[in-house]
């Protein structure tokens, strides 16, 4: 959910407005089948595409989603699996990979920034860098990917302008702060004063998702932020 120019070039204007970001927890279905449902995602007005990178702990995900990534780790085939799926995805629209820190050290940071910028994507979403902020920004940069931040919504106004330091394309404000494939109601007025929050410490767009269910909470969510992300299945 990023948008693919060179790292030097400023954002278009098209990713200035609000958008639709699918997310597609890869690889939960056949090659075949995933291609289709990526093209009629397309079809049907999608602007960006966020691929998710299987991992064991994936600590801000709801069962649905650690289930799909579970379920991928058996398989064995689940890097190989996203990198297909980022390459038909980024063929159709712009596509971040969203991501843990576990497989990005399991792998290697070089390898798999390379792998994904090779694959077409645009930028790579790590959620849970922590201590591993420098490394990952310029193993990412040197591949030509962007790196959003994900910021919670309980990081102090002290703490903003570190959490988006570094950041490029975008940054990610979850409209709950519970795991994502929450389906209960969504604070919107606390989520616009993240979002000025965010935006008085940085000029990225800011897209949000986690708990953006339904259509029509993607409507009542769009006039806050610049985009937002819905699962795909």
């Amino acid at each position: 959910m990023t948008i693919a120019v060179a790292p030097a070039e400023p954002v278009p204007t098209r990713f200035t407005e609000s958008r639709s970001d699918p997310f597609s927890r890869s690889p939960i279905n056949p090659v075949s089948a995933e291609r289709r449902h990526l093209d009629q995602l397309a079809q049907a007005g999608a602007d960006l595409f966020e691929v998710g990178l299987a991992t064991e702990d994936a600590v801000l995900d709801g069962p649905v989603i650690q289930a799909a990534y579970h379920r991928a780790l058996r398989r064995g085939n689940a890097l190989d699996a996203a990198v297909r799926a980022v390459e038909h995805a980024a063929g159709l629209r712009p596509t971040v990979v969203m991501t843990y820190w576990e497989p990005v050290r399991r792998h290697g940071p070089e390898h798999l920034a390379r792998l994904f910028a090779d694959a077409g994507a645009a930028g790579g979403m790590v959620v849970d860098l922590a201590h591993h902020v420098a490394r990952w920004h310029d193993t990412a940069r040197e591949a030509g990917l962007r790196t959003p931040h994900l910021i919670p919504r309980t990081t102090p106004d002290t703490s903003l302008p570190a959490a988006v330091a570094g950041a490029s394309g975008w940054l990610y404000a979850p409209a709950s702060t519970a795991p994502t494939g929450y389906q209960g109601p969504v604070d919107i007025p606390a989520l616009g004063h993240f979002t000025r929050r965010l935006s008085s410490v940085s000029p990225l767009p800011v897209v949000s998702g986690v708990g953006i269910s339904t259509p029509a909470l993607a409507a009542r969510v769009a006039p806050v932020v610049t985009g937002s992300s819905r699962p795909t299945r």
